[in-house]
């Protein structure tokens, strides 16, 4: 298996969940910083999402309930990936797929995303970004896959399945020019609480029958 990295779910949590996070004070003593680490790492994780406990998850966790439950839905053999989330509805598509690819690119750019999941993930990132609403990341996740598609040997020539090769593969890549596209965008465009407004009013979506 060359997947080297797997995205981490601080990424999600801070990077791409919290509705206000541009308003918040980010300031706190250690201990303040530590008891949330806690906090976070003894969550509760729902195997069985209810209508429930969405209405009473807060928007500052609800992402990442939505997230663990869907994490408890995959396979362990990570190559029955793809086929796990494409038997999902396009509403648990966008959720996870949006917060995958947020934690890979904030993470390690788009480089690591395809390197870790190639490019069959595309048309359902596309129709994940259409479906919450947010068609600027949509158009330029199908620019990145073009310029991918396009430039796939020289991107590729130094991955050979090792670290060291992955990181001889961000030397002169053409897909850092796209990072910076997608973090200004997620700059200007709070996705996080696109989501959260998604999954508020398509709850029915994500509730385990």
């Amino acid at each position: 298996m060359k997947y080297i990295f797997f995205c981490l779910l601080c990424i999600i949590v801070f990077g791409c969940t919290t509705a206000e996070s541009e308003k918040k004070d980010t300031s706190g003593s250690t201990e303040e910083i530590l008891e949330s680490g806690e906090a976070f790492m003894n969550r509760p994780i729902h195997k069985v999402l209810t209508e429930e406990i969405i209405d009473t998850t807060s928007d500052e966790n609800l992402v990442v309930v939505i997230y663990d439950n869907l994490i408890e839905k995959m396979p362990k053999d990570f190559s029955k990936y793809f086929e796990t989330v494409s038997s999902w509805n396009k509403a648990r598509r966008a959720i996870f797929l949006i917060c995958i690819l947020d934690a890979e690119v904030n993470n390690g750019g788009f480089n690591q995303f395809y390197f870790n999941f190639g490019t069959d993930y595309n048309p359902y990132l596309v129709e994940a970004y259409r479906t919450v609403q947010s068609s600027k990341i949509a158009d330029l996740i199908e620019k990145t896959k073009k310029l991918y598609e396009t430039e796939y040997d020289k991107i590729t020539e130094q991955q050979d399945g090792t670290l060291d090769g992955f990181s001889k593969s961000y030397e002169n890549n053409s897909l850092e020019d796209m990072d910076s596209e997608f973090y200004e965008l997620t700059t200007e465009i709070n996705v996080g609480k696109l989501m959260i407004d998604f999954i508020r009013k398509n709850k029915s979506e994500f509730i385990d029958k």
